[in-house]
């Protein structure tokens, strides 16, 4: 049996990292840096990000992201890379995925720098492309995982809670996708199937988020870098990457990846609609009541949704969700990956039954 582990070629986390970003530079290229930057972050921490290029006098090249992971925004920064020797992405998951596309194409090694803990792709080798108008196309697996991750813990824990929370729905997807792939013995994005330590490493990443959950949201919501806000930074970035890469994805990312098509839900982020399928994953594996039970207690506890509403669906027609399960049942996505036939009428009953299963969890009784 071949069994693989990806992982970045290095993982850095640290207070202030991103102002020596040009100091990590000089591990992966030395003509000059392409940095694809949010235009959000852009705005706030221009200074901070140019600012060791600037001093050491590192040539570089400063480009904004146009917002959406698209195939034509990564071939316009593709154009642009001239002489440029290194990608490096700053910002949240789309720009991250661009640029690690833009390296791709372009032949040059990625260089990764969220500014929020809010999903587990920036580990990966893969990145998520949209069309323009913001749903879900395909998967662009690449050969290579980014050379360097580098997560700047002080400016992460002053982003948004929101950003942060999304990353813990994300991750907590992790483990039981990572379990529904194991038993089914499937072969991951890495060609392989998942090793013991990956499982390990997924199944660190369920703990961990019951345990520093919680107290990592309440001190973001002030500012604070905390210790729990350290442990779930890497949580959601380095457990969470690792262990989807290595284990694999079913059906939360697929369920996911259906509700694109109801535009209600483009405003809410990956983790939160990916929060919402692991509930809809759980209710297909029939999972025990009290099981149910403490997931919807600490969703509700983290801010992320348990219900329809939660990711902005309104009076939702059986139509729609019968839609949405039969993107989630694609054979590009992942769903063939749960260890029992899945379709798509069983997705659309889930999301609802999810819906519902809400309504009989009040929200101080478990």
């Amino acid at each position: 049996m071949r069994t693989v582990l990806c992982s970045p070629g290095s993982y850095i986390q640290q207070e202030g990292a991103i102002s020596q970003l040009a100091g990590e530079y000089a591990h992966a290229g030395s003509t000059g840096a392409y940095i694809l930057v949010d235009p959000t972050i852009d705005s706030l921490y221009h200074d901070s990000i140019v600012s060791s290029f600037d001093s050491g006098q590192v040539p570089y090249t400063l480009a904004v992201f146009g917002g959406e992971c698209s195939d034509a925004e990564i071939q316009k920064h593709v154009a642009l890379l001239a002489d440029t020797d290194a990608v490096i992405g700053i910002g949240g998951g789309k720009t991250l995925d661009c640029a690690k596309a833009v390296g791709y194409y372009g032949k040059r090694p990625a260089i990764i720098v969220p500014t929020a803990a809010s999903s587990d792709a920036p580990c990966s080798r893969l990145s998520v492309v949209y069309t323009d108008g913001g749903q879900f196309d395909h998967y662009l697996p690449l050969p290579e995982n980014p050379r360097m991750v580098l997560m700047d813990t002080e400016l992460i824990s002053k982003a948004p809670v929101r950003f942060l929370t999304a990353g813990i729905g994300d991750a907590f997807a992790t483990y039981y996708e990572a379990a529904a792939c194991v038993q089914s013995s499937a072969i991951t994005m890495t060609g392989g199937h998942a090793t013991n330590a990956a499982f390990a490493l997924a199944t660190l990443c369920h703990d961990s988020l019951l345990a520093d959950g919680v107290k990592a949201v309440s001190a973001v919501k002030l500012g604070l870098r905390t210790k729990a806000v350290e442990n779930i930074i890497e949580t959601n970035t380095l457990l969470s990457g690792l262990g989807f890469e290595s284990c694999g994805l079913a059906a939360a990312h697929s369920i996911h990846d259906g509700l694109t098509a109801i535009p209600e839900t483009h405003s809410y982020l990956h983790g939160e609609k990916v929060a919402y399928g692991t509930l809809a994953q759980m209710i297909m594996e029939d999972r025990p009541l009290e099981e149910l039970a403490e997931v919807y207690h600490f969703f509700r506890a983290v801010g992320l949704p348990t219900n329809f509403a939660g990711i902005g669906i309104h009076d939702v027609t059986d139509e729609q969700l019968l839609h949405v399960g039969e993107l989630a049942c694609s054979p590009q996505d992942t769903m063939a990956n749960m260890p029992f036939e899945v379709t798509p009428a069983d997705v659309a009953n889930a999301l609802r039954a999810a819906d519902a299963l809400d309504k009989e969890f009040s929200v101080g009784s478990h």
